[in-house]
């Protein structure tokens, strides 16, 4: 019986491997991963609805109460009542997207696979970082600009408006009798574009560093649950345990937390609070904040096991 003979099979060589994967590769990967988890919209969606409904509530409130009681204009913060909600809530909320989009990883087993596809940690981290930070700042500068805009265009007509078009100049005696009167003033006060401007920008500075912070947090902790947790307890919980505080220990210790820049980067009438420190030195705080926590995760991410 003759014997059938099978064909040898030739294997056909792999192509030679070219190249190297580096940061170019690793951001398109992780911003594939973050925009592909339903988590990232829901949270998103979720801040841009409570900062523009809250603007949307805030302004409808201070026009009917205008109108009611003209007398309340004086000293009036049109755009820091825009931009209130976006400032105290939005960054809470963004600050949940900051942990999720590093922890997640590690509640799915997913950073191995990450690590494995990529050895280099640093390269991931820094992958990480830059991917999320741009999405942040990209977001809540968006959400500011609408926040701004929907809050002034419910005030129209009040008198009290905003504008990054036009100057406003307020008698200084206009504060006489308004929530500024322990405050002294002399001549007048330009509220010009340049100021609203930078209010806007700032309050949306100020959201990506909270951001930031989470993010930093999450690393450390590498648990959804409670990343969120310290972020809410650092931003929110323990400024309002400080205000229980006496005054000689409260403005001595409200200027080193991270929230307080919120609350002078928006403020374009009258004086800020006089025991923090002005706009920018005043963020640089929340900076430092968001460097030492993302610098510590850095170190943590790339000595720790997977």
């Amino acid at each position: 019986m003759a014997n059938a003979i099978a064909p040898s099979l030739q294997l056909t060589a792999l192509p030679p491997a070219t190249g190297r994967a580096g940061l170019a590769g690793t951001i398109r990967s992780e911003f594939t991963k973050l925009r592909s988890v339903r988590s990232t919209y829901w949270t998103i969606a979720a801040m841009v609805i409570v900062s523009v409904g809250f603007a949307a509530i805030a302004g409808f409130a201070i026009a009917n109460n205008l109108h009611s009681n003209p007398a309340n204009k004086a000293g009036m913060d049109a755009t820091q009542a825009s931009l209130g909600g976006f400032f105290e809530l939005g960054q809470l909320i963004i600050a949940v997207l900051g942990a999720l989009t590093i922890t997640s990883e590690y509640s799915t087993g997913m950073i191995r696979t990450s690590l494995t596809a990529m050895p280099r940690r640093g390269t991931v981290y820094a992958a990480k970082l830059l991917v999320f930070t741009t999405v942040a700042l990209v977001i809540s500068l968006i959400t500011s600009f609408i926040a701004f805009f929907v809050g002034q265009a419910a005030m129209s007509g009040s008198g009290v408006s905003a504008s990054l078009l036009h100057s406003i100049t307020i008698p200084a005696n206009a504060f006489q009798n308004g929530p500024s009167s322990n405050v002294t003033f002399s001549g007048t006060i330009v509220i010009s574009p340049g100021t609203v401007l930078t209010a806007i920008i700032g309050t949306a500075l100020f959201v990506t560093a909270a951001a930031l912070i989470a993010f930093g947090l999450g690393t450390i902790i590498r648990h959804s649950a409670g990343a969120i947790t310290a972020a809410i307890g650092l931003l929110f919980v323990l400024p309002i345990i400080v205000q229980l505080l006496p005054d000689t220990w409260r403005w001595d210790i409200v200027r080193f937390f991270p929230d307080a820049a919120g609350r002078v980067l928006s403020v374009t009438v009258g004086q800020h609070n006089p025991h923090l420190w002005s706009a920018w030195p005043q963020f640089g705080v929340t900076l430092v904040y968001a460097a030492v926590l993302v610098g510590i995760g850095a170190y943590l991410f790339r000595r720790r096991d997977a």
